[in-house]
């Protein structure tokens, strides 16, 4: 019986592999067995990439998958493989790069055919079954392309296609400049918020004019640029951004955390599915924007967004979930959106329950499907009170009885499902989030960044052959990991170590960094490349230097490397960030907006870091304190004992002869004491976290 005479997704862990492995198709992973199953047929490969949480990768298979025609057509003369792009990230960006210049747009569910050796001829995105709209139906696409490879001529027409394309997409994802350029100085920075606020919408807030997506890295960008300037058109477009997202519909008033995207352009409706990494990247850039602007609301989204991940999203054992479906009981948004009739009847007191109708916008004609409302901020206290005749403490009050009821009320609607994946990258991000949260919102929080990268180390990291996996689920370990895994969890890790002074987390984050250089920088072509160089051989080896939904990994990963080097400056790890940022020096500076991640690794770069080296035995309260109002960009704190007995421990168990230049001869004076340096000069000791800075402002 060959591989591909069944369904093999049933074998799977993929939750959303598994979804299909109840499909009449023969469903493959992408595996030896199914790869040359298609070379031994000699039959193109029908390749399907989508998530669990994809609006349209659900429709296609109730339209396409679950009907015995197609899935006759599929079986009979292509062998489909179905692959998690949550899992792959390294085949996705292959071929939705591909799709992307062919088409001019991109998205999932991705459908690609594909040569039996995996070269891509035809690509699209949701194909409807039947025809309608100007796009082809997928049963008679089946067969046209079945037909044609019976053909002589027309195969050797698709067979040339193919290899142009394989020839275009090594050309964007692998290709470098023959001659590296230089690296963007400290004039870059602003260049670049000037560019971004030329994107911003300044009616509504965010980027663009129609779906708006989390853009973080261009907040960074923004608030940097604002310290170091003062523009005030920076500030304004930050705050206008983050409180847009955290006022109206991306955001999820009664539960926390963010949804993926809105579908329109004032952030009221949106995509309903809640993934891992938005909520990290979405924390941190609330929490740098409390400090900066002193936006309490800010801090508060934060903090409600870290809860409903420790709620929802953490696996018993400390690690942390991938994402929430958008569907509930097979509709989207159901658990989500409310009517008055809704939210009267789960807030017993009728002030309160017009009160929360009010506030939020929830009328009878709605502003979503079937007369619901996605809640959005819509109005204020203080027009509240004088609309009710109360006075705001009354409105506050009730309003907050009246979330509790809603909040209890919900629960007992049917739950969006859960993709239990834990992914090591994705876990990274939020224990960033996790730890800066501990820094500015609730020092409990450095529990739980620990918590998650204790799980991450135990179950995914290999010590003796310093290999990091990217997926456990159900007690299964799978997939090599790829430079966004090493990148994101190391960065993590840092933060972890920042975060609560243990030297452990530092160790593991050089450990990682050491593996980057290892298996992911080539230094003949002065890059980072995603995919491990012990890894699977594929049509085209690629770099992630773009921002997506995620920030690029070589920009993380440059990062990361030139925080590191202050803690273990012979292993050369600036080096390595400073040619990856010279390689691509003339890409980040054209297309600034498309390479935050790297665009904010340049300015670390070219600018240093603000070392804040902490000798003491804890971080006195009213320091921590001061931290968490204090906007530091390029802030790098080093925690170690107070005195350099303790010290040799650490250099013990980091592997160091000598202690770095960040820890020597910083030790404490008469108490904690905090040496703050920035551009090669460096404060006396002191005592007072407000005189260090102090320091800095005079400098």
């Amino acid at each position: 019986m060959s591989a591909t005479d069944r369904n093999r997704l049933d074998e799977e862990q993929s939750p959303y592999l598994r979804q299909h492995a109840d499909n009449p198709v023969n469903w493959q992973p992408w595996d030896e067995d199914a790869l040359a199953a298609a070379r031994e047929r000699d039959v193109p490969i029908f390749l399907s990439i989508g998530y669990s949480a994809c609006h349209w990768c659900h429709v296609m298979e109730e339209e396409s998958f679950e009907d015995e025609e197609v899935a006759e057509l599929l079986n009979e003369h292509f062998v489909p493989i179905k692959v998690d792009r949550e899992e792959r990230p390294d085949l996705d960006s292959l071929y939705i790069n591909i799709c992307q210049m062919v088409r001019g747009n991109a998205g999932w569910p991705l459908s690609v055919w594909l040569t039996p050796d995996g070269r891509p001829f035809y690509v699209g995105t949701y194909f409807p079954k039947e025809p309608q709209r100007g796009m082809p139906g997928f049963r008679g696409l089946l067969s046209d392309i079945a037909g044609s490879w019976s053909d002589p001529d027309d195969r050797r027409e698709m067979e040339t296609r193919a290899d142009q394309w394989t020839r275009a997409i090594e050309d964007e994802l692998e290709s470098v400049p023959d001659q590296p350029g230089e690296a963007p100085g400290t004039d870059y920075l602003d260049r670049v918020a000037e560019a971004t606020v030329r994107a911003a919408d300044r009616e509504h807030g965010g980027f663009g004019r129609g779906q708006k997506f989390p853009q973080t890295g261009r907040i960074h960008l923004l608030l940097r640029a604002y310290d170091r300037t003062g523009r005030d058109a920076y500030r304004a477009v930050v705050e206008e951004t983050l409180s847009a997202m955290a006022n109206r519909g991306l955001y999820d008033h009664v539960g926390g955390g963010f949804h993926r995207y809105t579908t329109d352009r004032s952030w009221t409706v949106p995509h309903f599915e809640k993934m891992l990494y938005d909520q990290a990247e979405l924390v941190r850039a609330m929490l740098a924007g409390f400090q900066a602007t002193g936006n309490a609301r800010y801090r508060h989204v934060a903090d409600e967004t870290l809860a409903f991940v420790e709620r929802e999203l953490r696996h018993e054992g400390g690690g942390l979930f991938s994402t929430l479906d958008a569907r509930s009981g097979g509709e989207e948004g159901t658990f989500y959106v409310w009517t008055p009739e809704a939210v009267r009847e789960a807030v017993d007191d009728g002030t309160a329950a017009d009160l929360f109708c009010a506030y939020y916008g929830v009328t009878e004609s709605g502003n979503f499907e079937g007369g619901t409302t996605v809640l959005t901020v819509s109005s204020s206290l203080a027009d509240l009170a004088e609309e009710f005749d109360l006075d705001p403490e009354t409105v506050e009050a009730k309003l907050a009885a009246a979330h509790d009821d809603v909040f209890e009320a919900r629960e007992r609607r049917e739950r969006p499902p859960r993709d239990e994946k834990v992914l090591a990258g994705w876990n990274g991000l939020m224990i960033s989030a996790f730890a800066a949260g501990s820094l500015v919102a609730d020092e409990g929080y450095a529990d739980r960044a620990a918590e998650a990268l204790a799980f991450v180390r135990e179950h995914l990291w290999d010590a003796d052959e310093e290999v990091l996996h990217r997926r456990y689920r159900d007690g299964e370990v799978a997939i090599r990991g790829y430079l966004e895994d090493y990148a994101f969890l190391g960065r993590g890790a840092l933060h972890c170590y920042e975060a609560t002074g243990e030297v452990e987390y530092l160790a593991f984050a050089l450990d990682l960094a050491r593996a980057i250089e290892q298996e992911f920088w080539d230094e003949s072509s002065g890059t980072l490349y995603f995919t491990p160089e012990s890894g699977e051989d594929l049509v085209a080896r690629p770099q992630e230097l773009t921002d997506h939904s995620t920030p690029a990994s070589a920009g993380v990963a440059a990062s990361l490397l030139l925080a590191l080097d202050h803690f273990d400056p012979g292993e050369g790890f600036a080096d390595v960030a400073e040619a990856v940022l010279s390689t691509h020096g003339d890409r980040i500076r054209g297309d600034p907006l498309q390479h935050t991640a790297l665009a904010l690794a340049a300015d670390e770069y070219a600018s240093g870091h603000v070392e804040l080296t902490v000798a003491a035995d804890g971080f006195p309260r009213e320091w921590r304190d001061r931290l968490a109002t204090t906007y530091l960009p390029r802030r790098l704190l080093a925690p170690r004992p107070p005195a350099d007995d303790g010290l040799s421990s650490w250099l013990s168990e980091l592997g160091l002869d000598d202690a770095p230049p960040i820890w020597a001869s910083r030790d404490a004076v008469d108490g904690p004491t905090v040496y703050l340096c920035e551009d090669f000069a460096c404060s006396p000791p002191q005592t007072s976290l407000d005189d260090a800075l102090a320091w800095r402002g005079q400098g």
